[in-house]
């Protein structure tokens, strides 16, 4: 007798999920992937995501022993970052495959980073790192920071972009479309790394982003590309 062909998961798509479905398939990727998830980022950004990571604790440019959270946090790496820099990190992630592989010995929690278990203007600063394309409302995420962070209080988000350079574009959409996707399907679960290349399309243009941070109440936002587009960085100061 045959046996019935495996489900496949809900990120394992050629359209993109959207409302309630791509929270869900979100979530359950991030806990299928989260024991192999550093190892092929180290692998696939050939250890460029750790100096992004680095760049974004720079810039975030806040005194030591301020209190910072890692939003969407995953394994810890930006966490451990913070601590080094001596700052004073919490995790949270909805993922909780993610915080069970998490490496930083921080203190974390499982949340909705739509709506964070914290109280207003309770914080000094905030970092996420490789996640707003993986929320359901960027507006409602932006409001959100600025309601925990403290007046004067700093913020610094990292994600993918998409490079302006047409030759670094179309080799970047070779990589990231073609070969990572194999990667992944040899070391990880190639689905969730079909499906990560193709997910910067949630993303708004940056000035749109940009204009955004400031309608929350952030001041001084700045917009910076990174390794020639690669990855974007956006930081601002809560007004």
């Amino acid at each position: 007798m045959t046996e019935p062909a495996a489900a496949k998961p809900s990120w394992d798509t050629d359209q993109l999920p959207e409302g309630d479905e791509k929270v869900a398939a979100v979530q359950n990727m991030f806990d299928a992937i989260a024991p192999k998830y550093d190892r092929l980022n180290r692998i696939i950004s050939f250890r460029l995501d750790v100096r992004w990571r680095r760049r974004t604790v720079r810039d975030l440019a806040l005194p030591a022993g301020s209190t910072v959270l890692d939003l969407a946090s995953g394994t810890g790496d930006l966490s451990i970052d913070l601590a080094a820099a001596g700052l004073r990190p919490f995790s949270m992630d909805l993922s909780f495959g993610m915080l069970n592989a998490d490496r930083s010995g921080v203190p974390l929690a499982q949340a909705d980073i739509l709506r964070l278990p914290v109280p207003d203007s309770s914080v000094d600063g905030v970092v996420c790192g490789f996640a707003l394309r993986n929320l359901l409302d960027l507006p409602t995420f932006f409001r959100e920071l600025a309601r925990v962070v403290r007046p004067g209080g700093r913020i610094a988000l990292l994600d993918v972009s998409v490079p302006g350079n047409p030759v670094m574009r179309w080799g970047n959409d070779i990589y990231f479309g073609k070969v990572v996707p194999r990667i992944g399907a040899l070391l990880s679960d190639g689905a969730a790394y079909r499906y990560l290349p193709k997910s910067v399309a949630y993303l708004p243009d940056p000035g749109e982003m940009v204009d955004e941070l400031v309608s929350a109440g952030f001041s001084d936002v700045t917009h910076t590309q990174l390794s020639g587009g690669l990855t974007q960085l956006m930081v601002g100061t809560l007004r």
